[in-house]
This record gives C-alpha cells, sequence and structure tokens, in this order.
C-alpha cells in the first residue's frame, strides 16, 4: 500500500542534489537533505511510542525543521496538528484536551508552561529548535537516515487543522492523505508548476495556505522555495528576481505595494502571483497591473477543502471572482435552508465535493451531519454566485466570520471574553472594511449601568487569553445594540454604521 500523501511526494523529487529551499538566514536545504532528516525525525517520533493515527501537536516558529516535522509526521503514519503560534496558554488548553495528542512539539521557551498542561493531558513534550540538547532535533540527529515509511492510504488522516465555529468552540477538520494529494497533484496542473520554479514563501505554516498549498504544490512539483520566516515587505521586493512565483494574503500585496521598488522590472521574471485566504479588493487588483504588469490570479479555499476554485493560469484573471471550480471539484449554489440548487446568477449557499473535502470534525459527529447535504456536499458557509461565464463570486458569508489578515477570526469567541468583564453589558463583534488588513476587527460594546470602562481596559483584559491578531482595532461604546423582533443583534446594521470607521 505504502504510504500514500509521502510516496505522491517522492514520485515527484527531483535529482538529491536539487535545492528545496534556502532560507533567510543563508542555510539551505536539498531534496536529499529532506528525505534523510526527515527519516531521522520519524525515528525520533517513534522512539517516543508515537503509533499511527496518534496526534502530534507543534506551536513552533516557522523554520526548516518545522517542515521537516510535518513529513516525519507524514512518514511515521502519525497526524500532524500545526497549532498558530498566537495562541495563548488558554487556548492550547482546549486543543490539547480535545486532540488528545501523544506528542507535544513546542519552542524552548514555551516547555516549562507547556510541560505542565501537557502532564495533565497524558502527552510528551520536546522542542524543536537547531542546536537544543535534548531537542527533537538533537535526538533525530543520532537517527539512521534510512527509514521505511508506515504504510498508510488515501484514507488515512494526515492532519487535523483546528477551525473556529460560531458558537466559540473550535473544530478539528481531519484531512485524509487524499484530500491533500488531490488537492497538490491539480494546482501543480492548474498553476503550471514545474521544477524549475522557485517560489517566495513568506505565509506562516500553521495555516492551510503556507502549508498544504504553498509547501505541498512546490514538494509535488519538484521545485524550490525562497524561505522566508517573517514577512518583510522589502526584503520580498529585492528577492522577486530571483522568483517565479509568489503566494500571498490580500494584506501581503497591499503593503508590497507600499514599496517604491515594486515595478515590472522587479517582477519581470515572476510568472505567478497567487492570493488567498481573503478577499482581494478589485482596487488591489488593478493597482498591482498598473505596477507589475501582472493580473493576480485570484482563488478561493479553506480549511476543510483545500482549494476549490481559481481564476485561469490562461484566460482572464477576473477581479472580484475566484475563478472556476477546480477539476474534480463539484460546486453548486443552493438554497441555504433545503440545499435546492438555485438558477444561475442567483444567490445562495456554495456547496462542494470533491476529493478535496475534510472526512469530518474530529469527535463531533452532529456538527459533520449538519454541515454535509445528503449526497455529499459540504456546506462551507459562504454565500455566492455563479455568472454567465462561469466565475464564481462570494458576495458574503452565511457563517459570522471575519477574515482579517488572512486569518479566521469568529466573533462569538471574543464576545464571550468581552461579555465576562466587570462593567460591560454586552458587546457584538463585527468586521468593518480595512485597507491593509481585508477586514477590521471592531467590538461594540454596552458599558453596564454606572460603567466606565475603557476601550484600553477591555484590550488589556484580553490579551493574554487571545491571540493578538484576534484583538480588536478599535472598540466602540454605545448605548445599546440593534435587535430584530426576535431579539437578534443585527450585526448587518452595524456593518452599515461604522463601514467608514477606518478610512483615512
Amino acid at each position: 500500500m505504502g504510504n500514500h500523501l509521502f510516496d505522491a511526494f517522492r514520485s515527484s523529487m527531483p535529482a538529491p542534489g536539487r535545492l528545496l529551499m534556502e532560507t533567510d538566514d543563508g542555510r539551505s536545504l536539498t531534496y536529499g537533505d529532506m528525505l534523510a532528516r526527515s527519516a531521522q525525525l520519524a525515528h525520533a517520533l517513534l522512539q517516543l511510542d508515537i503509533e499511527p493515527g496518534d496526534r502530534v501537536a507543534v506551536q513552533v516558529e516557522k523554520s526548516p525543521e518545522a517542515v521537516l516535522l510535518y513529513l516525519a509526521c507524514v512518514r511515521a503514519g502519525a497526524v500532524f496538528l500545526p497549532l498558530n503560534t498566537a495562541y495563548t496558554l488558554t487556548e492550547l488548553g482546549y486543543f490539547f484536551a480535545d486532540a488528545e495528542p501523544r506528542v507535544i512539539v513546542c519552542d524552548p521557551a514555551k516547555s516549562a508552561d507547556i510541560g505542565r498542561m501537557a502532564e495533565a493531558a497524558g502527552a510528551a513534550v520536546v522542542t524543536l529548535d537547531q542546536n537544543g540538547q535534548g531537542s527533537l532535533t538533537d535526538q533525530a540527529s543520532r537517527q539512521s537516515t534510512d527509514f521505511h515509511d508506515v504504510e498508510r492510504g488515501p484514507d488515512d488522516l494526515a492532519a487535523i487543522l483546528y477551525t473556529s465555529g460560531t458558537t466559540g468552540r473550535s473544530k478539528g477538520a481531519m484531512l485524509s492523505h487524499e484530500n491533500l494529494a488531490s488537492n497538490a497533484r491539480v494546482l501543480v496542473d492548474q498553476w503550471r508548476f514545474t521544477a524549475n520554479d522557485v517560489l517566495i514563501h513568506a505565509l506562516p505554516i500553521f495555516h492551510t495556505h503556507g502549508l498544504f498549498v504553498a509547501t505541498n504544490v512546490i514538494l509535488m512539483a519538484g521545485a524550490s522555495m525562497l524561505f522566508e520566516r517573517k514577512f518583510d515587505a522589502g526584503r520580498i521586493v529585492s528577492l522577486l528576481p530571483r522568483a517565479t512565483t509568489l503566494m500571498g494574503v490580500p494584506t501581503l500585496y497591499v503593503r508590497l505595494l507600499q514599496q517604491e521598488g515594486l515595478d515590472s522590472e522587479a517582477a519581470k521574471n515572476i510568472r505567478l502571483f497567487v492570493s488567498g485566504s481573503a478577499p482581494l479588493l478589485a482596487e488591489t487588483h488593478q493597482a498591482w497591473r498598473q505596477r507589475t504588469g501582472h493580473a493576480i490570479l485570484e482563488r478561493y479555499g479553506m480549511t476543510e477543502t483545500n482549494m476549490n476554485t481559481s481564476n485561469p493560469y490562461e484566460g482572464e484573471r477576473r477581479a472580484g471572482t475566484v475563478g472556476f471550480p477546480l477539476p474534480g471539484v463539484s460546486l453548486r449554489i443552493a438554497d441555504p435552508d433545503n440545499g435546492k440548487p438555485l438558477l444561475q446568477g442567483e444567490v445562495g449557499m456554495i456547496e462542494v465535493k470533491g476529493p478535496n473535502v475534510f472526512g469530518g470534525y474530529w469527535r463531533m459527529p452532529e456538527k459533520t451531519r449538519a454541515e454535509f447535504r445528503a449526497d455529499g456536499f459540504f456546506i462551507t458557509g459562504d454565500l455566492g454566485i455563479v455568472d454567465a461565464d462561469g466565475y464564481v463570486h462570494i458576495v458574503g458569508r452565511g457563517k459570522d466570520l471575519i477574515i482579517s489578515g488572512g486569518y479566521n477570526i469568529y466573533p462569538k469567541e471574543l464576545e464571550s471574553e468581552i461579555d465576562a468583564l466587570e462593567g460591560v453589558a454586552e458587546s457584538a463583534v463585527i468586521g468593518v472594511a480595512h485597507p491593509d488588513f481585508g477586514e477590521g476587527v471592531t467590538a461594540v460594546v454596552v458599558r453596564a449601568p454606572a460603567s466606565r470602562i475603557t476601550a484600553a481596559e477591555i484590550l488589556g483584559a484580553i490579551a493574554g487569553r487571545l491571540a493578538r491578531y484576534k484583538h480588536p482595532k478599535q472598540v466602540v461604546f454605545v448605548d445599546e445594540l440593534p435587535r430584530n423582533t426576535m431579539g437578534k443583534v443585527q450585526k448587518n446594521l452595524l456593518r452599515d454604521a461604522y463601514k467608514d470607521l477606518y478610512r483615512s
């Protein structure tokens, strides 16, 4: 049977001496290095009593070692569970209790605090760094560079990625070997990747975009990466002449447009700019074309499905749309209430089906059943239309979701924290158009009687409880929240009221 996902990568690998990645601190990793070092890490995981299907939770900074650990988990038959590096200990406690990882890998600075939590969860804790004595990397250095990959089939789990829910409880999307392999194969073909491509990788790797789109596509094509640990707009512009492709979120492109050195000459070697994880404003699309001569290719995906649609590589990349369904992906616009397919041009729920779509939510069978139609279509929660030319347009979100800087933020989680503060009667968290982040997280707060709680006090109270990217950009105080006859807060009225909040 083999190891389904890693066999797919292995079948595309170039000569061992070919470059896989070059880092911003001058290190390089060849495909031969990747095979050897991921084998050593896989051995080290087995020494920690990892068995097929066991979860390995990973909260580490972006590094080549983190990518190697992902591949080692695949080879060892484990389930890779990446966690945002901004998550607080409070947030991590939920993930550890829910996923019950056998091993937790963290940065050395957090090992003491996480170690205490892991003990309660019955997990082993190890660190991941280049040279630390006793780290997983150190243990791996003493292992064999040969490894017999653990057998895993197409339907076996490769990863769990947590995505927040509107109830505030995060859900673990279960992604199989074939979910990841099929999507990478399709994207390599649709976006014309070859072994000669060089991608500027400036995305985080705890997120589906940076890990399962960018990294998997490069591995499936046998191509190379300029691996940037942090996003630096000036440095990205300086790297453009050495690369052929760039993947980013809209915020990345907005910030690159602020760089004086960005022009058609700087971008002349690039054949493809890709944007995703949040809607790309038509103004950004047009400004980029004027400055560089290139049309950004926008696509649409989500944690549960990887990529669903893409604007064409050849043909019109239409601003404000996410293109056409990818080969193998069925997409329909349906009535949100009953799932009945709607006519072309009608707004409804986007539903998808295909080998890219996840198998369900970890230990949430009822939630899984609620998110799938009887015929197997997944209800994305996004509202859209398909125009006369077949382009898919996303017009809104049925789920109460904010996308800020490419990160998903669910208001309920933030509202629960704010509402629990003394001096707060209630709150509503909304996304408002923001020139840099796409949407700015905005908290509309009603003070309790006689309370004088300030925005600074609210932000200070949640600072240690929620990741920084979830924090409101602004806190607005009102006397009462608008409600309909059923008592539900009308967030659409709030969004209209504050639509110009971040406009200069």
